[in-house]
Formats: C-alpha cells, sequence, structure tokens
C-alpha cells in the first residue's frame, strides 16, 4: 500500500457523519504510507471525532473553521487548495455534495475544494433513502461531469438502523481506490502534446488589430485534458483572458507568423498536435510604423495571404505523429470539414457550425462533429467543452494504442 503515496500531499476533508470515526483509520493508513496528510473537518465533523485525534496521528494541525487564526498560512483555504495533490472527501454528506455541486462555498472544506485544482475524490456515506434521493443522484452525476472521482458506497447495516446502500466502505477499500485514481497508468505519459489556442491578430499598425472572436476556451480544455492524461502538453496561445492551466509549458503568442514558429520549433519530437487555435488566414501587407489617422471615408487595406500552418505541418509529419484539426464554419459543415482533411492530412478532423446556438465563439459549450478519413462521422451534441476535449483526447489515445 505504501508504494507511491511517500511525500504526496493528501487534502482530507471529513464531514459530519456517524463514519466519521473510519476516516481516522484513513488518515492513520495514509500516514504510515507516507503521505503527508492534512484534514479539514467541518463543525458538524467535529461532534463525532475530536481534532485533536487526528493531529496525533497526522503529526499537522487540524483546520476546522474559515475564521480561526491561522497558524502558518497567509489565506488558509488557498494554501490548502494548492499544497493538495489529492484532495479526499471521507466520509461526505448529502449537504457537502449538494454544495459543491452548486458551487456554494460556505466553509473551509467547501472553499478549499472550490479552489484546489487537484485530483477530487468524494466517498458518500447517509441514509439508503438520502442516497436514493433524485436530488443527490443529480448532484454526484454533477460532480463526477466535473471530472470529481466518486467512491460508491457500500451496502450495509446503517446507523439509523436499516440496511441498504449508503455505508462508507472500510477504509483499506476507500485508499485502495484513490490509490487507483493516483497512480493509474497514464496513456500519454512521456508524450509530447502540442496544443494552440486563441485567436491571433494581424496588426495594422501599433493601435489596431484585425483578429477574430476566438475565446481560446476550447483549446485550453484540450490542453489541461492532455496534461491530466499525463501529456508533456506544450499549450501555444494567442492572446485570451484565460489563465494557462497547471502543469503545461505555456508559449505566448500574438500573430500568425509567431504561432508558425512556435508550432515548428516543437514539432519534431511531438507525437500529436492538436490545432484548436483560430490562425488568421491574411496579414496586413504593410503595417504602419505610427497610428494611423482618420482621413478618407474609405480606407483600403492591403492583406497578404499567411502561411497555412496545419497544411505545412501536414506535409511535415513523420510516420507515427498524430495530427488533428478544427473546422469551425457558418454553412457547409461536413463538405468543407471534409475537404480540409483531405487536404491538410489530418487523422481526424473536429468540425462545428459557429452560427448554432451554444457552439459560437466564447461559450463554455460545443456542439460537433468527429470526422475521420475512412468517411466515419461522429456527431456529437451539446456538451461542456472539457466534455468535448476529453472525447479529442480520448482519440488521440485510441490511435497510440
Amino acid at each position: 500500500m505504501s508504494v507511491g503515496w511517500s511525500s504526496l500531499r493528501v487534502v482530507l476533508g471529513i464531514t459530519g457523519g456517524i463514519a466519521a470515526y473510519k476516516a481516522v483509520e484513513v488518515a492513520s493508513r495514509l500516514t504510515k504510507a507516507g503521505a503527508e496528510v492534512h484534514v479539514i473537518m467541518t463543525d458538524a465533523a467535529q461532534r463525532f471525532v475530536t481534532p485533536l485525534t487526528f493531529r496525533e496521528i497526522t503529526g499537522q494541525r487540524v483546520h476546522t473553521g474559515m475564521w480561526n487564526t491561522p497558524a502558518e498560512f497567509h489565506v488558509e483555504h488557498i494554501a490548502l487548495a494548492n499544497l493538495a495533490d489529492l484532495v479526499l472527501v471521507a466520509p461526505a454528506t448529502a449537504d457537502f455534495i449538494a454544495k459543491t455541486a452548486c458551487g456554494i462555498a460556505d466553509d473551509l472544506l467547501t472553499t478549499t475544494v472550490l479552489a484546489t485544482k487537484a485530483p477530487l475524490i468524494v466517498a458518500p456515506a447517509m441514509n439508503t433513502n438520502m442516497y436514493l434521493n433524485p436530488v443527490t443522484q443529480e448532484n454526484i452525476a454533477k460532480l463526477k461531469k466535473r471530472g470529481a472521482h466518486i467512491i460508491a458506497p457500500a451496502n450495509g447495516h446503517l446507523a439509523c438502523g436499516t440496511d441498504g446502500v449508503g455505508r462508507l466502505p472500510e477504509p483499506a477499500e476507500i485508499i485502495g481506490q484513490a490509490a487507483e485514481v493516483m497512480f493509474a497508468p497514464q496513456p500519454l505519459h512521456g508524450k509530447k502534446i502540442i496544443v494552440t489556442a486563441g485567436g491571433t491578430i494581424a496588426p495594422i499598425d501599433p493601435v489596431r488589430f484585425i483578429g477574430n472572436r476566438s475565446s481560446g476556451k476550447m483549446g485550453y480544455a484540450v490542453a489541461t485534458v492532455a496534461a491530466r492524461r499525463g501529456g508533456d502538453v506544450v499549450l501555444i496561445s494567442a492572446p485570451t483572458h484565460l489563465a494557462p492551466p497547471p502543469g503545461v509549458k505555456f508559449i505566448a503568442v500574438e500573430t500568425a507568423t509567431e504561432m508558425r514558429e512556435a508550432v515548428l520549433s516543437e514539432f519534431a519530437d511531438a507525437t500529436a498536435v492538436v490545432m484548436a487555435a483560430a490562425v488568421s488566414d491574411y496579414r496586413v501587407k504593410e503595417i504602419a510604423a505610427q497610428k494611423i489617422k482618420k482621413h478618407d471615408d474609405v480606407w483600403s487595406l492591403e492583406l497578404a495571404k499567411e502561411t497555412d500552418i496545419l497544411y505545412e505541418l501536414g506535409q511535415k509529419k513523420q510516420p507515427g505523429q498524430i495530427l488533428v484539426g478544427f473546422a469551425a464554419e457558418t454553412e457547409n459543415l461536413l463538405a468543407y470539414a471534409e475537404k480540409k482533411l483531405r487536404e491538410k492530412n489530418l487523422a481526424f478532423i473536429v468540425a462545428n457550425n459557429v452560427s448554432e446556438p451554444g457552439a459560437g465563439f466564447g461559450t463554455d459549450t460545443n456542439i460537433a462533429a468527429i470526422i475521420r478519413p475512412n468517411g466515419e462521422v461522429q456527431n456529437y451534441p451539446l456538451l461542456d467543452k472539457t466534455e468535448l476535449a476529453a472525447i479529442i483526447v480520448d482519440g488521440v489515445c485510441d490511435m497510440l494504442e
């Protein structure tokens, strides 16, 4: 059991259920395995087990409230969120699950969970009817959709005197499932994945530029998912308002020329390239050194065609390299996407009609079709961009296998 846990920092959240007593052994096993365990207890949890117990077991200060004077952290919930390699909540009550599913952060545990980027594992424990209530099941489904791992409760005798599902699994089972999440083979481990994102700009003068409406959200979602799958991700991004995902190599660019140079500099040893950026097709032929003043009623700009990065990569790619493109269209979606797929020598292409509600630029959702060289078309209805990103990354992983 000790393999892998050494030096990992686990934030163990304990909520107010009778099963809180089992969390003592969870903390003990993790600590003996070499993990650094930081316990957060809700007010209700402290009614069942004392903080002193966990302090003695873990050798760490136990965190019990938002308004306590911090001993070593400047902003406690942010510090805990940042240090965590894993956040494990066991037991997790229906109340905690509902709050987390809705993004409510009204105590130290829920604020930490909301602020962390570490994997989240939740072990529900409650009365059978509470667990099976459609509201609770919907909340659990929301957490799963957002990437949380749920340890299903066991069947057995419950503290309320009934028998049924809702019992917290034994500590060894909890830690075993947590280990599967933390130490499962990662399909992209050791693989270099280049992702482009955002919309490049074409400068006119020191003040003005020609751009597009890309927010970068789709590319950033792909980079995030690929990093979670163990990939060595290089995110090459045109200007966006997004923070770079953790664990990626980030290269900021502005123009199509800069993006081309950055992609080509990283391409030779790349396993896969996902070109999600909206790259300018044209640039201004003569960029003014000074701001252009208003003069005539009509202003003409001469544009020159940019190098097609995706086409160039398709010509340069070596056997085994995977190239994925995007086609953002407003009409004749499949025909244009299939043409682009063939001309640019792609493994597959992600096509979407940006004029459809929920699939345009700047949204958190997308509607897409994935098209492959053999003519196979897979249609995906309205999805969160993170969900679509997982499908795209799965496609890359399947080709590697």
